[in-house]
């Protein structure tokens, strides 16, 4: 089946790496493993930050126009040529899509939205327009895939049918962090003699992109929960890189030599990176569900974070890792000790983050319950469009 892609926040291609470029493109890798061709529609980014009401009007004009070229391109095709679905990833108020609902409104195919944000403070204010598209956006479409729990209340309540919802689980293909992991001492020694870390104390692990906001938000609270475990001989190595370098770096002196700031490191290094480490510490501010937590249990990290947003639905407190209060840095502290004391504990939560990664958030999962999904919306008499 031929499906169009649009990720109207940041296309799957964008140089900057991120958690949610990362999962549209495993939706996009999820849709291709179950047989389906998927075609990137637009790169067109309608994402607008600072409230600015007038630009807001002009991407949404840009996006209109947008549409109606595809349609127009579309109409030109065989029909066994065009896509049979849209497929729009991550919607709301800041990056509504100005695109999907009405080419799929003239071209007579299925919306399906994935990941999809609505926040009913958002009325009347500096992206009311956003807010009242992504509306308008959910009560067109046919599914909505719901990635974050933390989403569906609000959601909800749009559709007409509650069984439009379908919830999956953030996911991944686990095979390369659980490789990893099965190479861990020998991970560990290549990466202590590339970037010169001392290997006989525990590695804690941090992969972040060094925005302002939120990440640096996290960034601080850790520096702030590290520096209480005094005497406590630890390195905290850190993947990262971005605008607020030195904003993060500034806040990480407390910790002086225990920090590794390796920079941004490639794609490929990332699950090497995680195999080798004891420990993934990350304080989740506003996170949405933490694609690095994720990643940091496929290769078999447990994680200590915080009860935020759609982190408890990766990480399970007291099983595959340690979850605390957000802000609360004396807990958090508390739980990195915890198991930076304990080894035995520290491996079996271990263990348990690799199995219930392989078990409930694999990509092959997925895969089979958007082709059900696809091929539920495109049954037409008995048949199906293809």
């Amino acid at each position: 089946m031929r499906v169009a892609f649009y990720a109207p926040m940041k296309a799957p291609d964008d140089p900057t790496p991120s958690g949610d470029r990362m999962m549209a493109r495993l939706l996009i890798q999820a849709l291709e493993y179950a047989g389906h061709t998927v075609q990137v529609a637009s790169k067109f980014s309608s994402r607008e930050g600072a409230g600015d009401y007038t630009r807001q009007l002009r991407l949404r004009d840009v996006g209109v126009t947008t549409a109606t070229r595809l349609i127009q391109r579309a109409e030109t095709l065989r029909p066994e040529l065009r896509p049979a679905v849209w497929f729009t990833y991550h919607l709301y108020h800041k990056a509504p899509d100005w695109i999907g609902p009405g080419f799929c409104q003239a071209m007579g195919i299925p919306y399906i939205v994935a990941e999809a944000s609505y926040a009913p403070k958002q009325a009347g204010g500096q992206w009311d327009m956003g807010h009242n598209a992504v509306r308008e956006a959910l009560e067109q479409a046919s599914k909505v895939i719901s990635i974050n729990s933390a989403d569906t209340p609000c959601v909800l309540p749009l559709l007409d049918n509650p069984e439009m919802l379908v919830e999956i689980k953030p996911f991944l293909d686990p095979a390369d962090y659980a490789l990893a992991r099965s190479r861990h001492e020998s991970a560990r020694k290549v990466l202590a003699r590339r970037f010169n870390i001392e290997d006989n104390v525990p590695w804690l692990v941090v992969v972040g992109m060094m925005r302002r906001g939120d990440k640096y938000a996290s960034y601080r609270q850790l520096s702030e929960a590290l520096a209480m475990l005094q005497g406590v001989d630890f390195r905290l190595i850190i993947a990262g890189d971005g605008e607020a370098r030195s904003e993060v770096m500034t806040a990480m002196r407390p910790l002086g030599a225990k920090v590794i700031p390796l920079g941004q490191v490639a794609p490929e290094t990332i699950p090497v990176l995680y195999g080798a480490s004891d420990l993934c510490v990350w304080p989740a501010v506003n996170e949405a569900y933490g694609m690095s937590l994720l990643e940091a249990q496929a290769a078999g990290l447990p994680v200590v974070s915080a009860k935020v947003g759609g982190v408890p639905d990766i990480v399970e407190n007291g099983v595959t890792g340690i979850l605390v209060e957000p802000g609360d840095m004396r807990a958090f502290a508390q739980g990195v000790f915890d198991l930076i004391a304990d080894p035995p504990r520290r491996q079996a939560m271990g263990s348990a983050a690799l199995t219930k990664v392989a078990e409930q958030h694999n990509i092959g999962h997925v895969a089979k319950r958007l082709d059900d999904i696809l091929l539920g919306l495109t049954m037409i008499d008995g048949g199906m469009s293809l």
